[in-house]
């Protein structure tokens, strides 16, 4: 009674660092790396199917060694590193910095993604574009694409759940999602176990309500299709 008591007194109290700050920064910080990364996770697969050698070395390296390492690895390199690359950065706060770590860590799987939903395309298709006169471009962009697209919805939506829970890391520079306001209220409250149990109920139905809204925008595509 006393554990329950203690996660109103808290939900009462702090409500508004866990509903409005804490899930507001996550789901912002899902939505820039899901944008980011469909948009140039797109870029870096029509990139790979280029004929232009290094061009694909390059984006080959960059999925190899997003995908080889930790998420926190390339958060760290993001904030302490690329800001002695970069100098400008140093002027941004720590968000900027994980945002784009987000974008790319997102990038290296989303480009994938694309990649094998381009690959289950029918290889006739493009053939057939071809001989009716259509330049590659025009028959990737206009033909090929939007099937692929329908083929790697689910795959995209599962992408945006898990770059959720990854902006729990985030934690670690104090950039406002859930798992820092945790500590936060943690730190004033003393309430360990009541505090992480709010956090991760919190996560779960976020994850829950979106996977469930996922599937059924799925059934409704193919109903449709």
């Amino acid at each position: 009674m006393v554990f329950l008591s203690n996660i109103v007194m808290i939900m009462t109290r702090y409500w508004q660092l866990f509903l409005i700050k804490g899930i507001g920064y996550t789901l912002l910080l899902s939505v820039i790396a899901v944008a980011g990364g469909a948009f140039f996770g797109s870029l870096m697969a029509l990139g790979k199917r280029s004929k232009i050698k290094i061009l694909k070395w390059i984006i080959t390296a960059i999925v190899e060694v997003v995908r080889g390492t930790p998420m926190l690895l390339q958060l760290y390199f993001g904030v302490f590193v690329f800001p002695k690359i970069i100098p400008p950065l140093n002027a941004l706060p720590y968000i900027y910095s994980v945002s784009i770590v987000l974008i790319i860590n997102s990038s290296a799987y989303v480009s994938e993604i694309i990649r094998s939903g381009i690959e289950a395309v029918d290889p006739g298709q493009m053939e057939a574009a071809r001989s009716l006169g259509l330049t590659q471009r025009t028959a990737m962009l206009s033909i090929i694409l939007p099937q692929a697209v329908k083929n790697i919805l689910p795959a995209l939506g599962n992408e945006f759940i898990t770059v959720i829970k990854e902006t729990s890391l985030a934690s670690t520079f104090f950039v406002g999602e859930l798992m820092t306001q945790e500590i936060v209220v943690r730190g004033t409250t003393y309430l360990a176990l009541e505090c992480l149990t709010i956090t991760g109920v919190l996560y779960f139905v976020l994850t829950f309500v979106l996977s469930k809204g996922l599937k059924r925008w799925e059934r409704s595509m193919k109903a449709h299709a």
